[in-house]
C-alpha cells in the first residue's frame, strides 16, 4: 500500500482532512507548565524547556486523536531545545504511531547523495551500521526542499519507498514572500509550475491501486488559484495544505484542494488549535480539544466528509 494510500485510509477513516500541526512554543505554553518547568518566562534550563514540550505535545496527542488521524511535528520546535529536545519529539512520535496517528516530520530536508540518504534514512527506515540498521525517528512522511534539483530528491523517494513512508515536497508555499523566486516565468511557466509538473513525474512510479502515489505537494491555502491548478493538473498527488487558521486562509479557500470526492488533501493547522486561549487559562485543555473538534468538523464539511 502507498503512503497516498493510506493517507486516504486514515483520513476516510477519521471522516476529517485535518492534519494537526505540533509546533511548541514556550511563550505560548499553558502557564501551569512553564511555572512548572521554569519562572514562567523562561525554563530553567533546555532539559526543562524539553520536558516542557513534551509533555505538552503528549497532551495534545490524546486531546486531538478523536478529531484527527494526522499530526506534524515541525522539527525546529525540538532541535531549538538540544539532544534533550529530540529525544522529546522522538517519544512523541512514538506515541503518536502507537495511537495509530499518522506522522509527517516537517524537517524540510533537502540535501545531495550519501547526505541526503542519511537524512532519509533517519526519517524512515533507520540508520544503516553494518548489517544492523536502528531506528531514528520512523515518521510517515517527510517534507522536502527540492531547489538542489532531482538528484537530492531521488534520495529521499527511494528510502521512502523502502518503507512504505511518504514525501511532500514544496511546491507553492503558503508564506507572503514565496513569490520571489517560485513566481519566475521559465519556459512560459513560473517556476513552481515546474515543480509541480516534476513532482508528478516522481509520484507516478509509486501509484497503486488506490489511484494515489507515495510523493506528494505543499501547497499553501493563501494561494486558492494555485492550490486549483495543482489538484486539477496532478490529480493523483497528495497535497498538504498549509496556511488555514493562524496564517489567515479562508475555509473557502480549501475546496480546490480536493478531488469530487473529497479526498486528496490534508489541511494543516497548528497554533489555532494549539493556542486556542490565554496561556494562563485553566481550562487549557478544554480549549485545545473544542479548537481541533470544531476545526475537524469545519474541514469535514468543506470537503464533504461529514
Amino acid at each position: 500500500m502507498s503512503f497516498g494510500a493510506r493517507l486516504d485510509e486514515a483520513v476516510r477513516r477519521a471522516r476529517t482532512p485535518l492534519c494537526v500541526g505540533l509546533d511548541p512554543r514556550w511563550e505560548s505554553l499553558p502557564l501551569a507548565l512553564r511555572l512548572a518547568h521554569g519562572d514562567g518566562n523562561r525554563p530553567h534550563d533546555m532539559a526543562n524547556a524539553a520536558a516542557a514540550y513534551e509533555s505538552f505535545c503528549l497532551s495534545v496527542l490524546e486531546l486531538v486523536a478523536p478529531f484527527t488521524a494526522i499530526v506534524k511535528p515541525q522539527m525546529a520546535f525540538f532541535e531549538g531545545c538540544g539532544p534533550k529536545g529530540l529525544k522529546a519529539m522522538r517519544r512523541i512520535i512514538a506515541r503518536a504511531r502507537d495511537m495509530g496517528l499518522l506522522v509527517i516530520l516537517d524537517a524540510k530536508r533537502g540535501d545531495i547523495a550519501s547526505t541526503a540518504t542519511a537524512y532519509a534514512e533517519a526519517a524512515f527506515g533507520g540508520t544503516a551500521f553494518g548489517n544492523a540498521t536502528l531506528s531514528v525517528w520512523q515518521a510517515d512522511a517527510l517534507t522536502v526542499n527540492p531547489y538542489l534539483g532531482e538528484d537530492a530528491v531521488a534520495p529521499f523517494i527511494a528510502e521512502a519507498r523502502k518503507s512504505g513512508a511518504g514525501l511532500f515536497v514544496l511546491v507553492r508555499t503558503s508564506n507572503p514572500g514565496a513569490g520571489l523566486f517560485q513566481d519566475l516565468v521559465c519556459d512560459e511557466e513560473p517556476l513552481w509550475k515546474h515543480v509541480a509538473h516534476r513532482v508528478a513525474e516522481w509520484n507516478q512510479p509509486g501509484v497503486d491501486a488506490s489511484g494515489w502515489g507515495d510523493v506528494g505537494a505543499v501547497v499553501g491555502a493563501t494561494y486558492p488559484e494555485e492550490l486549483a491548478w495543482t489538484r486539477q493538473a496532478c490529480p493523483r498527488v497528495p497535497l498538504l495544505v498549509p496556511g488555514y487558521g493562524a496564517q489567515g486562509a479562508s475555509l473557502e479557500s480549501l475546496k480546490a484542494a480536493f478531488r469530487a470526492d473529497g479526498t486528496g488533501a490534508v489541511i494543516n493547522s497548528s497554533r489555532a488549535i494549539l493556542f486556542p486561549g490565554p496561556s494562563n487559562a485553566p481550562d487549557w485543555k478544554d480549549r485545545i480539544a473544542e479548537a481541533a473538534s470544531d476545526t475537524s468538523a469545519a474541514l469535514a464539511a468543506i470537503a464533504g466528509l461529514s
